[in-house]
C-alpha cells in the first residue's frame, strides 16, 4: 500500500471528508487530494498534522507502506504525460510516471516567447538541474539572473525562490530534473 492509499483509508475510517481533514490539519485541500491520488507524498510536517487531525499515530500512517521494487520504466512517445500549465505561455510536462516513488522528477518545460513561469520555492534539500534543449531563457534565482541558451546547463538549490522567463522571439524547451520528489 502507498502512503496516499493509507491516508485515504485512515480518513475514511475516521468518517472525515477531505475538506474536514484540511480544516482540522491545516494542510491544503489540494495537497491532501494530490496525496490521496498518488501525485505527491507530502512532507513529514504534513504527515504529523494529518495524523493529529485523524487521531492516529504517525506509526499508524506508515504501517504497511510498501516500497515499489520495479526500478525500470519505459515510456513510449504515445504514453500521455501529466501537463501543468503555468500560464498561456508556459507549461511543465512530467516525463515519467509514479513520480512519488522516484528520487528525481524529469520535466519538460515549454515557454513561448514572452512567457514566464510562476515563482517556485521548493522545500529545503531540493535541487534542480536545467538543460536548455532549444531557445534562450533567463532563470531568476533570488536576486540573480542567469541567461542560458541551447545546450547550457544550470544546477541550483531549488529551495531558493526562482522562475524562468523567455524574452526571445522563439519558443524555449528545457529539461528540468528535480530531486527529491517528496514535496
Amino acid at each position: 500500500m502507498l502512503i496516499g492509499q493509507k491516508l485515504k483509508e485512515l480518513r475514511l475510517q475516521a468518517k472525515m471528508s477531505l475538506t474536514e481533514l484540511s480544516e482540522q490539519s491545516g494542510v491544503q485541500l489540494a495537497t491532501l487530494s494530490r496525496m490521496e491520488n498518488l501525485k505527491m507524498t507530502g512532507t513529514l510536517e504534513s504527515h504529523i498534522a494529518i495524523t493529529k487531525a485523524l487521531g492516529v499515530s504517525l506509526t499508524d500512517l506508515y504501517k504497511d507502506i510498501a516500497v515499489e521494487e520495479k526500478r525500470i520504466e519505459v515510456r513510449k512517445s504515445q504514453t500521455p504525460n501529466d501537463v501543468f500549465v503555468h500560464s498561456d505561455k508556459s507549461s511543465y510536462e512530467i516525463l515519467t510516471g509514479k513520480v512519488m516513488s522516484k528520487k528525481m522528477m524529469p520535466i519538460l518545460l515549454k515557454i513561448e516567447p514572452g512567457g514566464k513561469t510562476n515563482t517556485e520555492q521548493n522545500v529545503p534539500g531540493t535541487e534542480k538541474f536545467v538543460f536548455v534543449l532549444e531557445g534562450t531563457i533567463e532563470i531568476h534565482i533570488k536576486e540573480e539572473t542567469y541567461p542560458l541558451s541551447k545546450h547550457n546547463t544550470l544546477y541550483f538549490d531549488a529551495a531558493l525562490p526562482h522562475y524562468f522567463v523567455n524574452k526571445a522571439k522563439a519558443p524555449a524547451r528545457v529539461i528540468c530534473v528535480i530531486t527529491p520528489v517528496a514535496l
